[in-house]
């Protein structure tokens, strides 16, 4: 990595960071520290939103999601607009009108203390495994990058974090996210207009995208009924309805940002922009991954894109013979495939269309049977090294093919990513643990600098936490599924909690408790025993066994009394 890469590096974070902590320190009261002082335009809330969703593990892993599987991935969002309009019109309003700093306050206040803490335990183990996910996605990359030490990286990054967050709370948080998400999308879109720059002379945007749609890379949309299958049109739909519904309704990382808004309609607002622009934001990285996956069809790749991993491993000479053998096969590949590619390109719409396209796929089956051998001898005898590489795709177009300056901008892209959504969750956790279990039920009546001062002490704890979590988190899948699947398990149980909570009245607080309980088992059951059953459907699903369960409860009368807000 080049000076001047470390110096833009540096300079992008240092500059957010201080900026954070001396924009907003200073302040003593819980209005200001958990929600801004409400004073949050839509406009920054909308940001806010997209910054804390969108973790490093986004940019990292969803263009190696899109050069392996295309645009499918993109379904999961469409349920997301219509989750928008959900929750503008029946969460904020009776969030607000609760005047609370937390969704699970909201809950004692329906329901009763056991159900809101319940609920908010729920949300602190998988936030808080999260937060540990999203400190390790950029881990990776400097670990990567310079061979550091990945257990210090990550304490750095989660350090960087704490810092602002605990002097300026979650106005710091959102100020800084609103720089983050500029740098983030400028980053971006410099990546992708040089992509298209690389393409050979003669070869244009639509040419790209002509390839990659003959590729099957180019498909958004897969209209097949499939349980079993991840990324449908109705998993997403449906799945992502709920899984967005959940996140955006009851996910105390996202509740305070828009709790934080000047008024009802100014949060209103903010989130349902989020809901416009966020899948053709996901669009626009897919994308990417997607025109990497062209760019790579006229330049060369490593055959094994996690290289810096192998070489750390002692091998024998005659496994890497082995591999410099494989090596040699893709890279002769390689030129039949850049030659192949143009043929497509040459042949459009006439007679020889066809059998280019089928030579075109036949010499990339080759170069992924190549691959697959590759990963094979890897695992044979270097079981420790993770063997799916996608996740590193994108990061080796940037470190190989940015020009000196911009790869730090990137970099620089990757880490603003993580430390926004580290920072929302980490300020999530230690205001729900300062509000939802040590003001109401360990010390009350304190002076509200006191509970400042305790949110503070709780920040440090969480980013603690974070961090040891993200030293021993390993890849699975890829990260962004990693989230999700993550995320999936607890999410249903707990919508389907405030879905009762608004809509049926008649179900009191043990009947939905006792619901909740017995809903997180049976999730967590199917997800670990059931593996061909997709993650976004455990979303749904628990929301609807929490209102069942519930509702035959009710009728078994465990409730003697019903509140109402």
């Amino acid at each position: 990595m080049h000076l001047l890469d470390i110096i833009v590096l540096i300079g992008t974070l240092g500059f957010i960071v201080i900026y954070g902590t001396m924009k907003t320190r200073g302040q003593k009261d819980m209005h200001s520290y958990l929600r801004s002082g409400g004073e949050k335009k839509w406009w920054a809330i909308c940001l806010s939103v997209m910054a804390t969703q969108a973790s490093a593990i986004t940019f990292i892993s969803t263009p190696g999601q899109a050069y392996e599987s295309g645009m499918g991935f993109l379904q999961i969002y469409f349920g997301l607009p219509i989750a928008m309009i959900v929750i503008s019109s029946a969460f904020i309003p009776r969030f607000y009108s609760s005047n609370v700093y937390t969704a699970y306050e909201y809950l004692e206040k329906r329901f009763n203390l056991p159900t809101r803490q319940f609920i908010a335990f729920l949300f602190l183990i998988s936030r808080g495994l999260g937060a540990g996910i999203t400190i390790y996605g950029p881990a990776i990359i400097l670990s990567t990058l310079f061979g550091w030490n990945l257990d210090l990286l990550c304490l750095l990054i989660g350090a960087a974090v704490v810092l602002y967050i605990y002097v300026g709370g979650e106005k710091a948080v959102s100020q800084t996210q609103v720089l983050q998400m500029t740098v983030i999308l400028s980053g971006m879109a410099i990546a992708l207009v040089l992509l298209i720059q690389y393409l050979p002379k003669g070869v244009s945007l639509y040419d790209a995208a002509y390839i990659a749609g003959k590729m099957g890379k180019m498909k958004p949309v897969n209209t097949h009924f499939d349980l079993n299958d991840r990324y449908t049109l109705w998993s997403g739909l449906l799945g992502g309805f709920f899984l967005s519904l959940s996140y955006f309704g009851t996910d105390q990382s996202q509740v305070s940002r828009y709790l934080g808004g000047e008024s009802v309609n100014q949060s209103k607002m903010g989130l349902f922009f989020n809901g416009l622009v966020k899948i053709p934001m996901q669009f626009f990285i897919l994308f990417i991954g997607v025109m990497t996956f062209v760019f790579f069809l006229f330049h060369h790749s490593p055959v094994f894109f996690n290289n810096k991993a192998l070489e750390k491993v002692n091998l024998s000479a005659q496994v890497k013979q082995q591999l410099a053998d494989k090596e040699q096969q893709h890279t002769l590949l390689e030129s039949k495939l850049d030659k192949a590619t143009l043929d497509v390109v040459a042949s459009k719409h006439t007679a020889q269309e066809a059998p280019s396209i089928e030579n075109l796929k036949n010499l990339e089956q080759q170069d992924q049977q190549i691959r697959a051998d590759v990963k094979q001898i890897i695992s044979a005898n270097a079981p420790e090294v993770e063997t799916r590489d996608t996740d590193y795709v994108f990061l080796t177009f940037v470190l190989n093919n940015m020009p000196v300056g911009l790869v730090g901008l990137l970099i620089a892209v990757m880490l603003c990513a993580g430390m926004s959504a580290t920072a929302g969750q980490i300020s999530s956790l230690a205001s729900t643990t300062v509000v939802d279990y040590y003001q109401r039920s360990f010390n009350k009546n304190k002076m509200e600098l006191h509970y400042v001062n305790a949110t503070k002490m709780s920040t440090l704890v969480w980013g603690a936490i974070a961090v040891g979590f993200a030293i021993f988190v390993k890849l699975s899948d890829n990260l962004v599924q990693l989230v999700n699947i993550l995320g999936s398990l607890f999410y249903g149980t707990i919508l389907g909690v405030f879905l009762v909570a608004f809509f049926i009245k008649k179900i009191g607080g043990n009947a939905v408790f006792y619901a909740a309980i017995i809903t997180e088992i049976i999730i967590i059951s199917l997800h670990f025993f059931d593996k061909g059953l997709s993650y976004l459907w455990l979303n749904p699903l628990g929301a609807i066994l929490v209102i069942a369960i519930s509702y035959v409860l009710c009728l078994a009368k465990v409730d003697k009394q019903v509140k109402e807000v």
